[in-house]
């Protein structure tokens, strides 16, 4: 960076911190001399260093970016570990020889951060993001304006692959914006040239997780739904019995799409533990969740679909602060029904098995084959995703489930492999609802209560938890509710776990007050079958019998190979 410094610079610095500290008073008169004007201070300084060396942005997330004029499209925090304030002292101190005072600095980050305020905002994304280039611009895609996909690599140089529509390839420079944080780390560089492709190059991944062919297809499933931004994306969650791997699973899952130094977290004890958490990372793995309390099943779900979590922002009584983000998210447990019943239609439960001791291995000897098969690995799931976003467009389902983008994904994932991961995922999902209904007290309360009264029941909260409570267990759960208000939002958890075993929990206003409908209907779980096959799928995914996917254009086998190559 060829920055030259004013000629005050240059001198030694007890000189200059005198300068600096005299009477700076434009048009003042010196003794003996001309009036002369006053030397730039150091917070201006500063600014003028800023703006010679990079460019100001301001993020769709209402936060001011600084992006290094010379270097990657990598958007900078103005404060924080390695962010622009840092680099100002640092390269301040190398012209000058003087170290910038705190005063200056945070002078200098007040002006720079107003000067991005009046910036057109634009996207700031973390580790993925969508892209569709301009039809005047199309040199990244090989049909102008389709739309893609950008993954950072995460290396210091700034690499991105770019995925589209049958094809993919690394790019040395990004066409947007990423930021990162501590928690972003390099991932491998997918393997390019003669190599298996599509399924066949996850075999080695797949000899890594102890899952059935069905789960390991699910899992398949999930992380190429993790590369796609823009779509709602189910929670991975990864059940078993000590001795079964779930952490290592995992942890494999998420190093393939976002490493880390910290792959795998602990389940948060707030809103705002979960907020500085989930803003770090595009994937989030919680390692040994036994229970998911109500405030953190709504902020999950949110989490899943992008919704906002307002909360007042620090430090004020009058700002509100919304924390919006959409992330991608795993968990490892020991039972699924003791998870919130309203997640279950949110998630993937994928069972492992538990690994017999003839079949152990050093955590050493895994983690080495993690690491030799991974570059291997991302390629082949980057030759899924091409394949899988050209099939989307011809993707229509007649019954769409909850998570339909997701099972829109699916569908193209078994259109371009031949397997039946969709059905597999509805059959999940029913199995989640019934793990519920099993483990939630208050559900299984409510099921009983409609066997003694076939014809349904009718009447106020009130009404229902004094009945409810008749036929409570004794001593009753601890989480049992302790009035009407309490009873009518486990109630609103539990709607899709009892919608799908056939019970419909229904509210009527009417002008005697609000009244409460409890009636048997259809379980949910046999419209979701309509269509699919009942048993549980197998899927050949073995490297002899692999089915492999290619593009649909003849002419150009190999998905890494550029469009413009070509």
């Amino acid at each position: 960076m060829n920055t030259h410094a004013p000629e005050q610079e240059q001198r030694p610095p007890q000189a200059a911190e005198e300068e600096r500290q005299a009477p700076q008073q434009a048009g003042a008169p010196g003794k003996g001399t001309a009036n002369k004007e006053a030397a730039p201070s150091q917070a201006t300084k500063l600014v003028r260093l800023a703006e010679e060396s990079y460019r100001l942005v301001q993020g769709s997330d209402g936060k001011a970016y600084a992006v290094d004029r010379g270097g990657p499209e990598i958007a900078l925090p103005l404060r924080g570990r390695d962010g622009l304030r840092q680099r100002l002292a640092r390269t301040f101190y190398a012209h000058t020889g003087t170290a910038p005072g705190g005063s200056a600095l945070t002078d200098a980050m007040g002006v720079l951060e107003g000067m991005a305020a009046g910036r057109p905002a634009v996207e700031v994304a973390l580790r993925v993001a969508s892209y569709a280039p301009r039809p005047d611009t199309g040199s990244m895609s090989g049909q102008p304006g389709s739309a893609g996909v950008v993954l950072d690599l995460g290396d210091p140089t700034g690499r991105v692959v770019v995925i589209g529509p049958g094809w993919w390839g690394i790019e040395d420079t990004s066409p947007v914006l990423f930021r990162r944080t501590a928690l972003t780390s390099a991932l491998p560089v997918p393997a390019m040239g003669h190599r298996p492709r599509g399924v066949a190059a996850l075999a080695g991944f797949r000899g890594l997780l102890n899952v059935d062919d069905a789960g390991f297809s699910l899992v398949v499933g999930w992380l190429l739904a993790a590369l796609v931004p823009d779509i709602p994306h189910p929670i991975l969650a990864l059940l078993g019995e000590q001795g079964t791997a779930k952490s290592t699973a995992a942890k494999f899952c998420v190093r393939i799409l976002d490493p880390s130094p910290a792959p795998l977290r602990s389940a948060p004890k707030d809103v705002k533990s979960w907020a500085v958490t989930a803003a770090a990372s595009w994937t989030v793995a919680l390692d040994n969740v036994s229970t998911i309390p109500a405030w953190f099943s709504d902020t999950l779900c949110k989490a899943v679909t992008g919704d906002g979590i307002v909360d007042r922002s620090l430090f004020t009584d009058d700002d509100v602060t919304v924390l919006s983000f959409r992330r991608v998210i795993a968990l490892t447990s020991i039972d699924a029904g003791a998870l919130a019943g309203d997640l279950a239609e949110r998630m993937i439960p994928v069972e492992l098995e538990r690994i017999p001791p003839q079949r152990r291995r050093p955590d050493a000897d895994v983690e080495t084959d993690y690491r030799a098969t991974a570059p291997l690995t991302l390629a082949g799931l980057l030759d899924l995703l091409a394949e899988v976003l050209a099939a989307l467009p011809d993707v229509h389902l007649p019954q769409l489930p909850r998570m339909a983008d997701f099972a829109r994904l699916l569908a193209a994932l078994d259109a371009v492999t031949g397997w039946t991961t969709l059905a597999a995922y509805l059959a999940r999902a029913e199995e989640a609802n019934r793990a519920v209904m099993e483990a939630d007290p208050l559900a299984t309360a409510v099921r009983d209560l409609l066997d003694r009264q076939a014809v349904g029941w009718s009447g106020t909260s009130t009404e229902l938890l004094a009945t409810l409570n008749d036929h409570a267990p004794d001593p009753r759960p601890r989480n049992w509710p302790k009035n009407a208000s309490v009873l009518g939002g486990s109630l609103r958890r539990l709607a899709p776990a009892l919608r799908a075993s056939g019970i419909e929990v229904t509210e009527q206003r009417t002008g005697a007050g609000r009244f409460l409908n409890l009636r048997r209907t259809p379980p949910t779980d046999d419209v979701n079958r309509r269509g699919e096959e009942a048993q549980t799928p197998t899927f050949p995914i073995r490297p002899e019998s692999a089915v492999i996917a290619v593009t649909a254009d003849t002419r150009r086998p190999d998905l890494h190979k550029h469009p413009r190559d070509g």
